[in-house]
């Protein structure tokens, strides 16, 4: 995983609630164990006609698109099925983080454990942010800020442990695995 400390970057927006993880990676692309090449299946079947081409009227297909790594959507991000995924697509895709006033709780945790920031505000600031897409931004994950391109700064929940996994760029297993000296001596001194 990428250690995130600040992310700085153009919004692209998906302006619909209820946004489920067959829609953000649909079922057929689920026949992989490795995250490479999911990005190209991101909203397949919005991003894409029946032939193939990309649709001009999709947001990620929008020249304004190019380079974003910060995707707000409507509330109920990543409802549906807990697929790990969905995350792993948007994240090949190149978003780093996803900003909501809601976002699912499975899809929540699916990012955490995958290096994905979801960053849950306040409806007045996720309307904000919906109403005008291509706004630059900063995520500022150390003072669990987004500050907006108004002058505004709003602060985002996240748990510390999460925080210093993905300041890090660290899963669960990893910070484990980190700690393997300290365990061991934990260990050797009887308490096994």
């Amino acid at each position: 995983m990428q250690p995130i400390r600040q992310i700085r970057s153009r919004t692209v927006v998906l302006p619909y609630t209820d946004i489920d993880t067959d829609q953000i990676i649909p079922a057929r692309f689920l026949r992989t164990t490795t995250r490479e090449g999911l990005g190209e299946h991101l909203f397949s079947d919005w991003r894409y006609g029946p032939d193939g081409a990309p649709r001009a009227d999709f947001a990620l297909n929008a020249p304004a698109a190019a380079g974003c790594s910060i995707l707000v959507a409507g509330r109920n991000f990543g409802c549906g099925s807990s697929r790990e995924h969905a995350p792993w697509a948007l994240l090949d895709y190149g978003i780093r983080a996803v900003v909501s006033s809601e976002i699912a709780d499975i899809f929540r945790n699916n990012s955490l454990k995958n290096g994905l920031l979801p960053v849950v505000v306040d409806e007045a600031t996720a309307r904000w942010l919906l109403e005008h897409p291509a706004e630059s931004v900063t995520i500022d994950l150390a003072e669990r800020t987004l500050a907006l391109a108004d002058g505004r700064s709003v602060h985002f929940p996240v748990e510390s442990f999460e925080r210093y996994c993905l300041m890090n760029g660290v899963d669960e297993l990893g910070f484990l695995l980190s700690r393997g000296a300290a365990i061991e001596a934990y260990e050797q001194r009887g308490h096994a």
